[in-house]
């Protein structure tokens, strides 16, 4: 069987943990942040972990070597 292609836009933007969940960055921390309050870019640094079943899935399918 010959070897699976991963999806490079998604292994950029999505990383496997340990346990298999999906952990990624999430977004709206690229500019215009003096704007934005503190708190909400305080929040944007840390990464989030998807908690979507049915993206899970389809994003595991697209990575397929973790």
């Amino acid at each position: 069987m010959p070897k699976l292609k991963t999806k490079k836009g998604v292994a950029k933007r999505f990383r496997l943990t340990k346990r298999g969940k999906i952990k990624y960055r999430a977004g709206g921390k690229g500019h215009l942040l003096t704007n934005k309050k503190t708190a909400r870019v305080r929040k944007l640094r840390k990464a989030k972990v998807l908690d979507d079943k049915k993206k899970e899935k389809y994003l595991k399918r697209m990575l397929p070597y973790g």
